[in-house]
């Protein structure tokens, strides 16, 4: 029954496995815009990642659209598969995709040098700053997915207090809705039941199986379950701030890597070729779309 919930194209998430891009295919197997290498952009790249010809990049493995992993165990699909892919044409180096086991994980080991990135998008938060660096790509916007008909009348995280609300483990949605949880206690109205998953399709899985009332998340990813859930889940809270300020979502370097300044001309390039928004388009993620790579463009309220 699990199997039979869980949503067709999401794939799994393994503790881990690896996956090599940076052809002229796509892990989709549709033909991607050939990149032709950026010799200046190459001779940037730290000595270290010319010699090995590769850049390693961590992933979850399931947020899509960006992340799908395929159920080999291997390949990645999705929108960061793509840009990972135009990004390693450009730079002349293969992408080698790892996929391990949560966001707290990839982020400790890229900190520790076990990775050399993730394209992400992860969200860049003040707080993650001190630790690591954000070559931001697109801006992200969080609202809850719920089965049809919103039988809890969830229509911003105001509404959630009493409720079972599914996140991401370590992600940013967790401390906005137990921070919530917390204002709904010193107003005298029950708490939140947060309930925390390692991943997306586990999270999802939690409403559709009624163990949950709504799952908090970003629009993106949430717009892919609801389209692919076969009319069974929508989406609320939309347009709503939801306990965030502007979201702006990335990929993550070391802090003071030498590799944030190579990849954010690099996203830039992309961008104004017109393979960024090719990409963005094909996914349904237009409305997600930047005009400029940024970094580190969180600011602390």
């Amino acid at each position: 029954m699990a199997g039979a919930l869980l949503l067709a194209g999401c794939g799994s998430n393994p503790p881990e496995s690896e996956g090599a891009l940076g052809g002229t295919a796509s892990a989709s197997g549709t033909p991607a815009v050939t990149q032709t290498r950026d010799q200046a952009l190459h001779d940037r790249l730290p000595d270290k990642v010319k010699t090995a010809g590769k850049l390693i990049s961590a992933n979850n493995g399931s947020f899509p659209p960006y992340e799908i992993a395929g159920t080999d165990g291997r390949s990645l699909t999705g929108v960061s598969a793509e840009l990972s892919e135009a990004l390693g044409g450009l730079l002349g180096v293969k992408i080698e995709h790892v996929t391990v086991d949560g966001l707290p994980s990839t982020l400790t080991g890229i900190e520790a040098g076990r990775y050399d990135f993730a394209i992400g998008p992860v969200g860049d938060f003040p707080e993650r700053q001190v630790s690591n660096d954000f070559v931001d790509w697109v801006r992200e916007f969080v609202v809850f997915a719920v089965a049809k008909g919103n039988p809890r009348k969830i229509n911003s995280i105001a509404d959630t207090c009493g409720l079972k609300i599914s996140v991401m483990a370590g992600g940013s949605a967790e401390k906005v809705i137990k921070g919530q949880s917390d204002t709904c206690v010193k107003e005298g109205k029950p708490k939140i039941d947060v309930q925390s998953y390692k991943d997306q399709p586990t999270s999802i899985l939690a409403v559709r199986s009624g163990r949950a009332d709504a799952f908090f998340s970003s629009q993106a990813p949430l717009t892919y379950f609801v389209k692919q859930s076969g009319g069974a889940l929508e989406l609320v809270g939309t347009g709503k701030p939801n306990g965030f300020d502007d979201l702006f979502q990335g990929a993550v370097v070391a802090k003071d890597s030498p590799l944030r300044d190579v990849l954010k001309d690099a996203v830039q390039k992309l961008i104004d070729d017109g393979t960024y928004q090719k990409i963005m388009d094909k996914w349904g993620t237009t409305g997600n779309m930047l005009d400029k790579a940024g970094i580190n463009l969180a600011v602390a309220k």
